[in-house]
C-alpha cells in the first residue's frame, strides 16, 4: 500500500479547519489537547480532540481517544498505516469525501459535494461509522433517487440472468414453460422470438388498416338484406389475424408462472379486448337471431365491432416508445392535473360570462350556461368550429379574452411535461446500457476466475458449464457492483477507496 507520506504546508493549512470555540464534555481531558495527523490520500489534516469528541461514537472520535496509550498494533487496527516517527495516520480513502466527512465535526452536518456518487459517499461514512442521519435533506433525496437507479439496474440484471441461468432442479415441463415464455415474450433472446415479435407487431398494423378500409362504402359489398358489410377478403384477412392474437394469448397465458396476474395485467387486458368482439360477435351472428331480433342483433354486432380499435393498444407491447410515453404521462400526472384545473375554471368562467352577455341579443346562439360548455372548450383549445360564436361586442371581447387564456393555460404545463419524457426516455437507455455492461462485466470476471483456476478451467472445457453459470457470476462482482444484487460487504480495516464511473459505484 502506498500513500503519499510528505504534503506541502500550504496544502495542510488549506483543508486546516479552525480551531473549536468550545469543548465537549463527552471527551476527556486529554483527548480534548490532542492533535492528530491524518493523511488521506495524499492529503494530510491536522484534527484536534475537543472537535473530533463531539461525536464519540464515530471512528475519527475513537482513533484521538486512543492516540495517547495505545500499541502500535492497536491503532493500526483503526487505520491502514501509522508512522511512529511523524505520528501521522494514513488511511487509503477518498480525499474529496473526507472533506464532507469533517463538516460533521464542525457544522453537525454533511453535505454531499457535486460530482461525488453519493452510494459511494455512503460506504465512505460507513468507514468512519458515522450514521446517515447526519445527512442534510437534499442530499437525502439525491441518494434515494441514485437508490432508486441502482434498484432498477439491478432488477433488469436479475431479469437477464433469470434468462441465463439453468437451474437444475426444475422439471422438463418447466423448462419448456420457460422457454416457451422467452419464445413469445422476450423478443431479445432469440432469432424466432424476434420473428414473432415482427409478426406480431405487423399483424397488429395489418388489422387496423383493415378495420379503417373496411369501412369505405366502395370496397363494401350487399348482403342478402341489402345491407353493407365488409368485404369477403377484408373479413379472411381479418379472420386469419384474430387467429394469430388468439394463439398468441393462449401461449402466452400458459406459459406463465402466475396466471392469475396475467389475466389481470393491464397489457393482457388490452390483447382480451382485443379479439373477444370477434368472437362475440361471430356468436351472435350464427345463434343470436334465435335469442333475440335481427335489428338488435345487427346493432350489437356494430358495437362490438368498434371494440376492434382496442388492439391498436397493443403496439404499445412492441414499442419501447409508447412505453416511455406511458410513463412519462405517469409522472406528469400533477402537471396534466393542474393543466385540467386551469381548463375546468376557465371553461366554467368563461362559458357563465358568454350566456350573461349573449342572452339578451335576438338571434343569441347561448341559450344556457351547460350549452356554452362546448364553446368556451372550443374556443380555449383554439380549435375554434364556428358552428357557436358571439355576436355583441361584449361577447367577442370576453371570447377573445377566453382563447388568449386557454393558450397560456395549455403552455404553462406543457414544457414540464416534455421535460418529464425526455428524462424518462433519457433514463431508460441509461439503465438498460448500465444493466447490460453489467452483466458483461460479471461474464468477463467470471470467465477470468475460471482461467485462473484450474479445476474450475477443466470443467469449462468439459461443457458442463460456462461463464453464465448462476453461482460463479452471482458469486463476482463487476468494476461497477451493484449492492441490491447481493449481500453488501462490511467496510473494514485496509478496504480500498471506492471508485466511481458514470454516477455508479464501483470497488
Amino acid at each position: 500500500m502506498t500513500f503519499l507520506t510528505d504534503c506541502s504546508p500550504n496544502i495542510i493549512d488549506m483543508w486546516e479547519f479552525p480551531r473549536t470555540r468550545y469543548a465537549d464534555s463527552n471527551g476527556s481531558g486529554a483527548s480534548e489537547e490532542t492533535e492528530i495527523a491524518v493523511n488521506i490520500g495524499g492529503v494530510k489534516h491536522i484534527l484536534h480532540g475537543d472537535v473530533l469528541n463531539r461525536y464519540p461514537e464515530t471512528r475519527l472520535a475513537e482513533l484521538v481517544n486512543r492516540a495517547t496509550d495505545s500499541t502500535h498494533e492497536d491503532l493500526c487496527a483503526l487505520c491502514d498505516d501509522y508512522d511512529d516517527l511523524k505520528r501521522e495516520f494514513y488511511f487509503d480513502r477518498d480525499p474529496e469525501a473526507f472533506k464532507c466527512i469533517l463538516e460533521l465535526y464542525y457544522y453537525g452536518e454533511i453535505h454531499i459535494k457535486r460530482g461525488i456518487c453519493p452510494m459511494r459517499f455512503m460506504r465512505e461514512m460507513d468507514y468512519w461509522e458515522i450514521d446517515e442521519e447526519y445527512l442534510d435533506e437534499c442530499c437525502i433525496s439525491s441518494l434515494n433517487e441514485v437508490q432508486t437507479e441502482l434498484a432498477e439496474i439491478a432488477e433488469k440484471v436479475k431479469t437477464i440472468l433469470d434468462d441465463l441461468e439453468d437451474d437444475v432442479r426444475v422439471t422438463r415441463g418447466q423448462k419448456c414453460q420457460a422457454l416457451l415464455w422467452k419464445l413469445m415474450e422476450k423478443p431479445e433472446s432469440s432469432l424466432a422470438s424476434r420473428v414473432i415479435a415482427v409478426v406480431s407487431f405487423a399483424l397488429i398494423l395489418l388489422s387496423s388498416v383493415v378495420m379503417c378500409v373496411g369501412t369505405i362504402p366502395e370496397l363494401q359489398v350487399q348482403d342478402a338484406q341489402g345491407n353493407l358489410v365488409e368485404h369477403p377478403t377484408l373479413e379472411s384477412i381479418e379472420t386469419a389475424c384474430i387467429i394469430w392474437f388468439t394463439v398468441e394469448y393462449i401461449l402466452r397465458f400458459l406459459s406463465s408462472s402466475n396466471q392469475l396476474r396475467f389475466v389481470f395485467s393491464f397489457m393482457n387486458i388490452i390483447d382480451f379486448l382485443a379479439i373477444m368482439p370477434f368472437y362475440v360477435v361471430l356468436i351472435l351472428t350464427h345463434l343470436g337471431t334465435a335469442i333475440m331480433e335481427l335489428a338488435n342483433v345487427q346493432q350489437a354486432v356494430q358495437a362490438l365491432r368498434i371494440m376492434r380499435i382496442a388492439r391498436i393498444f397493443k403496439l404499445a407491447r412492441h414499442s419501447a416508445g409508447l412505453q416511455t410515453l406511458t410513463f412519462a404521462l405517469k409522472s406528469s400526472l400533477k402537471e396534466l392535473g393542474l393543466l385540467l384545473m386551469y381548463m375546468s375554471v376557465g371553461i366554467f368562467l368563461f362559458s357563465a360570462l358568454g350566456y350573461t352577455l349573449e342572452q339578451n341579443h335576438p338571434e343569441t346562439m347561448f341559450t344556457s350556461i351547460p350549452q356554452s360548455f362546448w364553446w368556451a372548450i372550443i374556443t380555449m383549445t383554439t380549435v375554434g368550429y364556428g358552428d357557436i360564436y358571439p355576436k355583441t361586442t361584449l361577447g367577442r371581447c370576453n371570447a377573445a379574452v377566453s382563447f388568449l387564456c386557454g393558450v397560456i393555460a395549455i403552455a404553462l404545463p406543457i414544457h414540464p411535461i416534455i421535460n418529464n419524457f425526455v428524462i424518462v426516455y433519457s433514463k431508460q437507455r441509461v439503465l438498460e446500457t448500465a444493466a447490460k455492461h453489467e452483466i458483461e462485466l460479471m461474464a468477463l470476471r467470471a470467465q477470468e476466475e475460471a482461467q485462473e483456476c484450474p479445476e474450475a478451467g477443466r470443467t469449462a472445457s468439459d461443457g458442463s458449464s460456462s461463464v453464465w453459470d448462476s453461482a460463479a457470476v452471482s458469486a463476482t462482482k463487476s468494476d461497477t457492483y451493484i449492492p441490491l444484487l447481493g449481500d453488501q460487504t462490511n467496510v473494514s480495516k485496509g478496504s480500498p477507496a471506492h471508485k466511481c464511473s458514470n454516477n455508479y459505484c464501483t470497488e
